[in-house]
């Protein structure tokens, strides 16, 4: 099941980000740390590149992810120009404290009280922006909750008489062009419940996990893993936890949540996603898979398994 999801608020905020952008010295993007580039809004790329801003990547709940990977990740942004990526949990205060003087190198002309540092956080929604945004000023200032798209409209706060800080809501972009990101997104929670289903996100996690952190799930539900895929997993976890429906058949709906939980509350133990070269291998069969599609068209082949326009191949 392809997924999207594009609450009509996100139009007016690419807008007005937009507006922004121009004003705007540093972005402060943040990222969830177990799934970078598909946590990465490109909309937000092109409207910073489009104004040759630079950029810090924040990439949050780095307590949650497998510190190998986020090293490989940390790399992979410190090697691209005008970035700069630092892994943190916006949770800890010590952390978010480093924030602004990582900043202050990224626009070296600004700063002072005549020209204050003016820095702007954006991001997907549920990633952590309204946590770090309170942290920085050290109040409440931003609803924080476990649902995504909480954030609705921009506002921008003196963090201090040399530095201003806007706040942006959590933005999607209106296309998901690959479905491991959708899903991905889904699994931690970045996109609305109404958009996905359940038991097909939780398939799709339990497909990555079997593969990368066996160990890890084994010691978790307390079963053997060999021959398991994302389905019979669910099937497991239903009967570990003893999720039953009326009439004593597996309960898969709770079984998926709590696959979902326990991945998005790092209770089976520190997870990654993707990494910089699955990211690639990911890119190059949908390339691949492009112009086999194109392929076809110009020969006046139909590939059933194809949309009808290559471009769209995850419209609704």
């Amino acid at each position: 099941m392809p997924i999207q999801w594009f609450p009509g608020h996100m139009t007016s905020a690419r807008r007005k980000a937009a507006e922004s952008m121009e004003r705007t010295d540093v972005v402060i993007e943040v990222l969830d740390a177990r799934l970078p580039e598909a946590s990465s809004n490109p909309m937000i790329r092109e409207l910073r590149e489009y104004r040759q801003r630079a950029c810090l990547k924040i990439l949050n709940k780095a307590d949650l992810a497998d510190p190998q990977i986020t090293a490989e990740w940390l790399a992979y942004y410190n090697a691209q120009k005008n970035v700069k990526a630092v892994a943190l949990s916006c949770r800890k205060p010590s952390d978010v404290a480093k924030v602004p003087g990582l900043c202050r190198p990224l626009a070296p002309h600004r700063g002072d009280r005549l020209k204050p540092l003016r820095m702007m956080i954006m991001g997907i929604p549920n990633v952590g922006k309204s946590t770090l945004l309170n942290a920085l000023l050290k109040r409440r200032v931003a609803a924080v909750g476990d649902e995504p798209a909480v954030t609705k409209h921009q506002q921008t706060y003196d963090l201090s008489p040399t530095m201003t800080l806007t706040d942006t809501p959590g933005m999607m972009w209106p296309k998901i062009i690959h479905d491991s990101d959708g899903y991905m997104l889904a699994a931690s929670h970045a996109i609305g419940r109404n958009a996905v289903i359940d038991e097909e996100v939780a398939s799709f996690l339990g497909g990555v996990l079997l593969q990368r952190y066996p160990a890890l799930v084994s010691k978790r539900f307390n079963t053997p893993i060999e021959g398991l895929d994302g389905p019979a997993l669910l099937e497991v976890v239903a009967q570990r936890r003893g999720c039953r429906v009326r009439g004593g058949g597996l309960d898969l709906e709770k079984a998926a949540l709590i696959l979902l939980q326990d991945y998005r509350d790092g209770a089976m133990g520190r997870i990654s996603l993707e990494s910089p070269s699955s990211r690639l291998v990911m890119l190059d069969e949908h390339a691949q898979r492009m112009a086999e599609i194109a392929a076809r068209k110009a020969a006046g082949e139909e590939d059933p398994n194809a949309p009808d326009d290559p471009d769209s191949l995850n419209d609704d």
